[in-house]
């Protein structure tokens, strides 16, 4: 998961290489700087809604919907949770989590044949930020909701109740896969060294999902490196990088059909890791 430094000379490094930087309070890291630069060019085709699929769904963690405990499998922490996602999140089951791959989709879900649902069958959208993990001591109707093969949404709890009275406990739903509507370009959050290199990616529009990462150096016009994918929003890049040149991104999504996008004013030059840099480029 994504930690905190507090390190004052972040500020004057970070001074010294960008006039421009920001601060803001995002990805859960306590100094996070991000550079707004000139927008890339191109575009991708939407993303397109799915079909209703029928599934269930609880609820789980502190009443606010605010906290790690949103975010923990995928990667994201409790600044990125308010930032980015606010109360609209779930924990997926292992069929809708993928390994990870389902992390940052977005859903549409719908009370349904429940004398608990709110008048009306309200919906709401929301994100998948965590892994509701199997109970195999419970059955898959009694207690063990996100056992595989089950289509579950564990949600956080104000989201929840804009579908069905708490008292209801579990409520069948109809979900359905839709664009993740963001504001901004993708957001890389930094970890490591300049040899080893980890990237929390967040903020993804359109499916929400990356299957594929790749970084090159933005000024030398260098050869590309593919990432490995470490676990939920997490990619690594296992090379010497100097941080005197900025990065260009090269994403893939994971859902079908796949899209690329390169962000080229991905991660400004003299980046720092523990901070979080925003290109101008998405999946929209």
């Amino acid at each position: 998961m994504a930690s905190s430094w507090n390190n004052p000379a972040i500020f004057l490094a970070a001074a010294l290489a960008v006039a421009t930087a920001a601060q803001v309070v995002t990805a859960g890291f306590t100094t996070d700087l991000y550079w707004q630069q000139q927008p890339a060019p191109g575009a991708v085709t939407p993303y397109k809604t799915s079909d209703w699929h029928d599934g269930s769904a609880t609820f789980y963690g502190d009443p606010s919907g605010m906290g790690d405990d949103f975010g923990g499998a995928c990667g994201y922490v409790s600044n990125d949770i308010v930032s980015l996602y606010s109360t609209k999140t779930a924990a997926l089951s292992t069929p809708l989590f993928a390994d990870g791959n389902g992390c940052g989709q977005c859903y549409e879900l719908r009370c349904v044949k429940s004398p608990w649902c709110n008048p009306g069958s309200p919906s709401v959208v929301i994100t998948g930020t965590n892994l509701c993990p199997p109970n195999w001591y419970l059955p898959n109707d009694d207690g063990g909701w996100c056992n595989p093969p089950r289509h579950h949404f564990d949600m956080a709890p104000p989201s929840f109740l804009k579908l069905a009275q708490r008292v209801a406990g579990i409520v069948p739903v109809q979900y359905r896969r839709v664009p993740c509507q963001r504001t901004g370009g993708v957001r890389f959050c930094l970890q490591g060294n300049h040899y080893w290199l980890l990237l929390y990616v967040m903020n993804v529009g359109g499916a929400g999902d990356v299957s594929s990462l790749s970084v090159k150096t933005s000024g030398g016009g260098g050869a590309w490196i593919q990432a490995a994918h470490n676990w939920g929003i997490t990619y690594q890049v296992f090379a010497a990088l100097d941080n005197s040149d900025g990065l260009t991104v090269k994403l893939t999504t994971y859902s079908t059909p796949q899209q690329t996008i390169i962000v080229s004013d991905a991660i400004s030059p003299w980046w720092i890791t523990g901070l979080c840099y925003q290109g101008s480029n998405n999946f929209y």
